[in-house]
């Protein structure tokens, strides 16, 4: 028997070390359960590669936040990060995604 999913939308943002916390607070003030948080990630972009390893702390590598919220959180969330992108370097992912304990994320 294959267990019933429920349609929820995962939100992944890089952005540098030293904006990271200010990422996660948005997230937490939307209402969100979680997040994961990868540090040191790496990648070719707009400005160039970025290295993922650790030069001097840990505000000196970028990091990606990862987290999954239900319909009635994605527009406060996705507002917040766009005013955030506006003033700071980084990259948003959004992308409709299922769950299989939807009580986890509420």
């Amino acid at each position: 028997m294959t267990p019933t999913l429920t349609r929820m939308t995962k939100v992944e943002v890089v952005v540098s070390g030293q904006d990271a916390a200010a990422v996660r607070e948005l997230i937490a003030g939307v209402g969100a359960t979680g997040y994961t948080s990868v540090s040191g990630v790496s990648g070719l972009g707009h400005h160039g590669y970025h290295q993922g390893r650790l030069l001097f702390n840990q505000q000196a590598t970028l990091e990606l936040i990862i987290t999954v919220v239900p319909d009635d959180k994605v527009e406060a969330l996705l507002a917040g990060l766009r005013r955030f992108l506006d003033a700071s370097p980084g990259v948003l992912f959004v992308t409709e995604t299922y769950v299989s304990r939807p009580e986890y994320f509420s």
